[in-house]
């Protein structure tokens, strides 16, 4: 599994934290995480609304499986990715949230309250969420006794979201062209995706806009 982890200006401070506890988190599984920033020492600003176009770039080229990402409040963001296309973002406050999101809900994001109520040992909480999201198989239900009528439910979410969404692709030409430019100013996520995305038509399209 490819783990990204980004985040907007807001937070940038928590950029390595937030990097660390991911790594740390899946170590033993040996899963790859890609830290694409903002970093704390970053001039640059981005908004949660230009992250969350990028978060739905990296998961629609397939570039990444995955995206632990955050802002003050953890709202603003999850609701900007589940706006666009390809993204399935949970609200992650604690471990109970992270557990089940990943057994019951086996989105590709997660997004972290990252300023509201962090404070003093924060940090233990942050870690104890991501441990709890990767320990165990996405997708495989919980309780055991509903494992399969929630995976039956899951099954549909994702059919449902697929019909209701049109692709990034699709997309990219209705939106504002200063908007997409301002978004792949973040080189280091335009250029891994050129790198690493496995989808072609969208790449060839988000090629014009550089």
């Amino acid at each position: 599994m490819k783990i990204a982890v980004i985040q907007a200006s807001s937070q940038k401070t928590k950029n390595e934290l937030l990097y660390k506890c991911t790594q740390k988190a899946v170590e033993a599984k040996r899963y790859e995480v890609i830290n694409f920033g903002i970093y704390a020492d970053d001039t640059i600003d981005f908004s949660y609304i230009q992250t969350a176009f990028l978060i739905s770039l990296l998961l629609e080229s397939k570039a990444v499986d995955f995206v632990v990402t955050g802002c003050s409040s953890g709202q603003g963001m999850m609701l900007a990715c589940n706006s666009l296309p390809g993204v399935l973002c949970g609200y992650v406050e604690n471990p109970s949230d992270a557990f089940l999101f990943g057994r019951i809900n086996d989105g590709n994001a997660i997004s972290f309250p990252l300023g509201l109520q962090f404070g003093w040992a924060g940090e233990i909480n942050l870690q104890a969420s991501l441990n709890h999201l990767f320990e165990e198989p996405f997708g495989c239900g919980y309780p055991e006794t509903d494992a399969q009528r929630k995976q039956a439910d899951t099954k549909l979410m994702k059919e449902l979201n697929a019909i209701t969404k049109r692709s990034l692709k699709d997309i990219l030409g209705e939106l504002e062209p200063r908007f997409v430019k301002s978004c792949l100013q973040r080189d280091k996520v335009y250029q891994y995706v050129c790198d690493h995305g496995e989808n072609s038509p969208l790449l060839d399209i988000l090629k014009t806009f550089r």
